[in-house]
């Protein structure tokens, strides 16, 4: 769980927005200090266009990181941070809801709040574990009456109960704490992963910590999991990195189709370490090899700690959590996605936050990263198909798409490119993100940007855009992937920042592939088939509801081939 100690009176709010309004709103992942029990929120027409049909955010208030996401007894669960009193972070408890399909979710009562001494100021996160007998167990972060950060230890009243209704929490709680003797920082001490079984018996979690600027996961034993016991060393660490939070750890196969569920090893087993960095608010991970004798995880060579290495998501995606679906024997990610407008505009919406869809996770052939899809059945949600084919787009050129709803969803588009021989060189240290901004929709190349607008209003006032550039670095091709909010709206105070990374993809032997999911304030974006993701909140003022619009696109000087064009209208999910 996020943790930024700033104290804010009611009085400052209004400063606060205007400061932070633009191009700064991922301080948003931050937790602050609200001594305030309920803020009145006053939604309107225009908010209400902005609230999503198919990705999970309950009705109101503010929500965070997802924790204990799991299937029991045929049944999918999501806990997560959640305010029920306010639009801002504060008063957090576990808020539940169930679902039969990741799609459609029904909510209950919270299944974790303030209770004990060792949570009496807060439920923070954490992740579900089955022990032996299949039953689920939950490890969270409380916090104590000095404001310390402490593990906690729950479990079901009733495992027979396939909801897992009511949770009951251990007597021994605290049952991991920072000591002077174990000399841990007690205020970074969070956010405990799902644990597992090593071949000794014994269970083993790590929790985020950090050391000055090293980031650092703190291991545990435990016969029981009830009485633990820190390893002398820690699993990882890193400096510079500074605090790890929400960390999360789990095995991928090497020539595998399905996910994997720990504590699986062997020699087609590598193993994937996430961590949340705080000082960035970005998920990055590194794909290495974990020594279950000396309990010690190892990056691959190539394989980079902190903000220059890989992230699941390269906009707004934050604090995610996965766990393996025993069904379907899949890995599947969840995430957090933060907002880009102000406080202000979130009370006057009356909500904060929402998850993205669920993923699938696997490691990709190269075995240098990993593949992100949305989950299959949310295609079920797929309606009103429109597909389009062998369709050349001349340089200089756009063609509006029409005969789906723009606003709710689902694109898929891939282009065939030519003339490679032509593209721009390219500085090979060039930062991605960087490049977007400078070499937007409006900058022609050789060959790019290619891509599509969406959220546009009619005259093009507003629109959102995610493209692509290929570019010659040395004597290979570069694919640069682009999403591209700085004309998204004619709100000033909205965030519009512009998003980038590299798509590990062969130009000569691959097409360009984009599939976007579109829904009514985000836009997730998957570039090669998965292997590069960005996500973006969009507060269109005049490209909303039937006044969104969706083109495709090629700005560059060469003329390219759309392949395959499919778009569906989504139906609305049942959700909370």
């Amino acid at each position: 769980m996020a943790m930024v100690n700033i104290l804010i009176s009611l009085k400052f709010f209004a400063i606060f927005a205007i400061f932070f309004g633009y191009g700064v709103l991922d301080l948003e992942a931050s937790h602050h200090v609200y001594h305030v029990d309920n803020l009145e929120t006053s939604a309107t027409a225009a908010s209400e266009s902005y609230r999503t049909a198919y990705h999970f955010q309950p009705p109101k208030n503010w929500m965070n990181d997802p924790n204990g996401p799991m299937i029991y007894k045929g049944i999918y669960h999501l806990f997560y941070q959640y305010n029920p009193k306010g639009v801002m972070w504060g008063n957090i408890v576990w808020a539940h809801s169930t679902s039969k399909d990741l799609v459609n979710w029904t909510p209950h009562e919270p299944a974790l709040y303030p209770s004990q001494q060792s949570d009496i100021n807060g439920t923070w996160s954490g992740s579900a574990t089955f022990l032996t007998g299949g039953k689920p167990a939950m490890l969270y972060t409380g916090i104590d009456p000095l404001g310390q950060q402490v593990q906690n230890l729950a479990t079901p009243k009733n495992s027979s109960d396939p909801y897992l209704i009511e949770w009951v929490k251990s007597a021994q709680n605290p049952i991991m704490e920072p000591t002077t003797q174990n000399q841990l920082n007690a205020s970074s001490f969070r956010d405990p992963t799902t644990a597992w079984l090593g071949s000794d018996n014994h269970w083993r979690v790590v929790i985020g910590s950090k050391i000055n600027r090293r980031g650092l996961l703190i291991l545990y034993r435990s016969k029981d999991f009830v009485n633990w016991v820190k390893a002398k060393k820690p699993m990882h660490s890193a400096e510079g990195t500074g605090m790890w939070e929400c960390p999360d750890f789990y095995p991928v196969g090497v020539d595998s189709v399905n996910g994997v569920d720990l504590p699986k090893l062997g020699p087609g087993i590598k193993h994937v370490l996430k961590v949340s960095l705080d000082d960035t608010k970005h998920d990055y991970y590194t794909i290495g090899k974990y020594d279950d004798k000396k309990d010690i995880y190892t990056p691959n060579y190539g394989s980079i700690d902190g903000d220059l290495g890989l992230r699941y998501d390269y906009g707004k995606f934050y604090a995610s959590k996965t766990f393996f679906d025993s069904a379907k024997n899949r890995r599947i990610l969840w995430g957090w996605i933060n907002e880009s407008s102000t406080i202000d505009d979130d009370m006057k919406k009356g909500w904060s936050g929402l998850q993205a869809v669920p993923r699938t996770i696997l490691l990709d052939k190269s075995r240098m990263q990993l593949v992100q899809w949305p989950i299959q059945e949310i295609e079920k949600l797929r309606y009103n198909p429109v597909r389009l084919a062998g369709k050349v787009l001349k340089g200089g050129g756009a063609r509006k798409v029409s005969g789906f709803t723009a606003a709710q969803a689902n694109v898929e588009i891939s282009f065939k490119v030519t003339n490679l021989e032509k593209a721009e060189v390219l500085n090979k240290d060039v930062n991605p993100q960087l490049l977007c901004s400078q070499k937007g929709t409006t900058v022609k190349g050789n060959i790019g940007p290619i891509g599509l607008h969406l959220f546009a209003s009619k005259g093009m006032e507003e629109h959102t855009s995610v493209f692509f550039r290929i570019f010659r670095v040395q004597n290979k091709y570069k694919v640069l992937m682009c999403s591209d909010q700085s004309r998204s709206s004619l709100n000033p105070t909205t965030d519009k920042t512009t998003y980038g990374t590299f798509l590990e993809v062969d130009p000569l032997n691959e097409e360009l592939s984009l599939r976007c999911l579109i829904d009514h304030s985000i836009v997730e974006s998957f570039g090669g088939k998965g292997k590069s993701c960005i996500t973006a909140r969009v507060y269109p003022e005049l490209a909303i509801n039937e006044n969104a619009n969706l083109y495709a696109f090629n700005y560059g000087k060469e003329s390219v081939t759309i392949t395959n064009f499919s778009a569906w209208s989504m139906k609305k999910a049942q959700i909370n």
